[in-house]
Parts: structure tokens; sequence; C-alpha cells
């Protein structure tokens, strides 16, 4: 039989940390460096200490423990984060770092030697809720994002992130680029229905939609609601509301896998009898082919000018993340596949809709996700849920994948058991 994982152990573990920062429902509020994160990286870097791992972060806060191989080289790294929304759930990003652990864990337990080196690591700012971009600490160690810049960026609190990062004591000795993975794994739950609705056990990731985050602002003029004639106003919200509409339209136009969001929307001076002076919002733009996220950047900020000068406004607008879609390493994906097929697990390939730090590992090396599925498709949300069974069938894939990439000693064959068996 091959080496299997403890599900309850792992499920321990993710219960422990939602503790951290838990909320009233369920749930859990960890924003990148508040206390909470800090209290929950803590507790991480607890865990791989009594692991045995040699225990590495780097000037960004991101940490990574290693437990050796019998030669010495790159390890077969698995990462993810435990950074959270402000309404978050216990399994995003968290289950990758602890079923890493999980993995770890199993291995010493064994007794198991590796030829390579196997490490567990968690980012900063993954989500990108408190400091822009996300995918921040894993960009910056991989060279897709600047250190410099990235430390003088302003959280939505005012905080600077070198500050943040300073108030926690989270940053480290190692430099950019420290970790540099022989190959990169991430366990994460779906975060959307397809799985579930397809009532498939592993979604097998081939790559990440790209990302294109805007900030755009209208400035009108401020006027009574009551006695402007609406020829004569210049109305900053009405414009932005236009906006929102016309990026709906342009993901219906191109239909999946383009998705349109139209998340942040703020007027001042927010009054009910005044007309709005300045209106501020952001579009959230995904696609998989990067010509056509092209074409649906280009459309919508043609339009929104067009809306401007029809409303007599002015606008502007500032990128807050851009990332090109990626596709990760077919050799890594295929390898994905055939451990959940060795597994007897339900399986399809799908990109992801979501980012992740995988993405930015990607260019450098060897990188592949693993997905379980998300109850109700729920994530960013405290009723966020993926059932034991579920965890248990990606954190044996995980396993299993980890095992060949670090080419295991004395490898067992693998054993084709059913979900409902895993322990």
């Amino acid at each position: 039989m091959s080496i299997t994982i403890d599900i309850t152990r792992l499920m321990a573990r993710l219960d422990r940390l939602g503790q951290i920062g838990a909320l009233s429902g369920g749930g859990v509020k960890r924003l990148a460096l508040s206390p909470e994160d800090a209290e929950g990286r803590a507790l991480v870097i607890r865990w791989m200490r009594e692991l045995g791992l040699e225990i590495t972060t780097d000037v960004i806060g991101n940490c990574w423990g290693i437990r050796a191989g019998e030669e010495d080289g790159p390890p077969v790294v698995m990462g993810s984060h435990i950074d959270t929304v402000a309404t978050g759930g216990l399994y995003d990003g968290s289950l990758g770092v602890l079923a890493g652990l999980e993995v770890i864990e199993a291995l010493n337990v064994a007794g198991a030697r590796t030829r390579r080196p196997v490490a567990v690591a968690f980012f900063t700012n993954e989500e990108g809720a408190r400091f822009a971009p996300d995918m921040m600490g894993s960009g910056v160690a991989q060279g897709a994002l600047p250190l410099d810049e990235m430390l003088e960026v302003e959280g939505i609190d005012g905080v600077r992130l070198r500050d943040a990062l300073a108030a926690i004591d989270a940053a480290g000795p190692a430099p950019v680029g420290a970790l540099k993975p022989h190959s990169y794994l991430e366990l994460h739950i779906e975060q959307g229905p397809v799985l579930e609705t397809e009532e498939l056990e592993i979604g097998v990731v081939t790559g990440v939609q790209g990302i294109s985050w805007t900030e755009i602002t209208v400035t009108g003029a401020s006027a009574h609601a009551g006695t402007t004639p609406m020829a004569l106003r210049h109305d900053a919200g009405a414009v932005m509301a236009r906006i929102a509409v016309e990026a709906q339209q342009i993901a219906a136009d191109h239909g999946p896998p383009q998705v349109a969001t139209v998340g942040r929307m703020r007027v001042s001076p927010d009054l009910v009898n005044v007309v709005p002076q300045e209106a501020v919002m952001t579009v959230d733009l995904r696609h998989t082919d990067e010509a056509t996220l092209q074409k649906a950047e280009t459309r919508l900020w043609r339009a929104a000018q067009e809306f401007a000068r029809a409303g007599g406004c002015a606008i502007t607008r500032r990128t807050l993340a851009r990332f090109e879609p990626v596709e990760f390493d077919p050799a890594l994906v295929d390898r994905v596949a055939a451990a959940a097929e060795a597994r007897g697990l339900r399986h399809r390939r799908m990109p992801s809709g979501a980012g992740h730090d995988a993405q930015m590992f990607a260019p450098n090396c060897p990188s592949a996700m693993i997905f379980v599925p998300s109850k109700d498709g729920i994530s960013h949300n405290i009723h966020e849920y993926t059932a034991p069974s579920d965890i248990a069938g990606g954190a044996q894939v995980l396993m299993d994948v980890v095992c060949q990439q670090a080419e295991l000693q004395d490898a067992p064959e693998f054993q084709t058991i059913e979900t409902g068996q895993l322990p």
C-alpha cells in the first residue's frame, strides 16, 4: 500500500487555524499582516517546527519549511496562503498549507525517505483584500512584482505594507527569490460550482485565467437633486452606472469563460438629494485567452470615456492588478490526473477562474493545482464548506504526486481505493 494521509489530523488543524479570527456564524477574518494573521502565522510555524522542518522567512513575510531529502537540491514545494478576506471561510488557502503539513507528517510517521527535499509554504497577502494586488508575496518571490514598489503599497486602512510587516514582525532575513522549487503543487477548494454540479471529486487544473483589475474615477459636479435639470447635470454616479452595465454586456457578448465584476462602487458626497460629484469603481475582467482579455479591456475603457464625455464628466483609470493567463506544466498536470485515476476519484480537467499563488511559480518551475469541490460553489463567505471526504481525496492525490515528484525511495505501488475508504 502507498503512504496515506490522516484526514482526522488534517481536519483538526483546519479547525484549529479557523479559530483564529473566527467570525460569528462561522468563517474567519484574517486580513494580511493583521494581528490575527500574526497569530495564524505563529501557529503554522509552530507546527512546522514540531515536524522538524528547516524554516525560512523572506523579506516580504513568505515562510516555508523544508524536509530534507536524501540529496540536496531544490525542493518539491506545496503551498498556498493563510490570509483571508473579511468574510472568509476555513478552507480557502489554508487547505493548501495544512494539507502540505499533513503530507510531511504522513511521510514522517511512515519513516519515508525522498530523494528530493519536500517543502510546505505560505505566502503573504494572496487575497489582496487589505493590500492590492493579490498574490503579492508569491509574485515578489518569483520576480513578477517589484519588492520596493510593493513595500510602499498602502492598504485599505492607510497602512503601508512595510509598516504592517514591521508591526507583526513578519519580515525575515531571506532575500527575494530565496525559495527556488524543483516543482510546485497547490491543493485548493474550487471556489465555484462545477465539480459539485458534475458530481466530481477532483479538478485537475490546467491553468489560471488572466486577471485585470482596474479602478475608474469619474469626476462631475455636485448639484441639487431637485432644482438641476437632467440635461444640465454632470452626474458622476450616472456615468459609473453606465460603465457597470457595459461590463456586464461585455461578458454576455464574449460568452464563457469571460467574466466581469464591478466589486466596489462609491459616490461622493453620498447624499440622497445631491447629484454625485465623484464616483469611484473597480472592474474585474477575467479570461483564459490574453487577446480576448485585451479586447474586453479596450472596449470597456472606450465605452467609459464615451459615457463620461456624454455626461460632461472627466474620467481617469488606475491599474490595480494585471496578470496574463497562465498554463500549468502539461506533464505535471497529467501526473495529477493519473493520480486521481489511480485512486478511483472522479475528475475532470478545468481552468481556474480565481488567481492563485501557483500562477506565480508557473513561469519558473513545473507547477500544477488540484481542486476539490466547494458546496454550492460558495467561497469568500462564512458558509464556505468542503466535505472531509472530498478534502481527503484531494490531499491523497497531493501526497501521491509529491511522492512521485520527490522520488519516494522504495516507493510502493499505488493502491486504488474509493474516497470513502480514505483514512
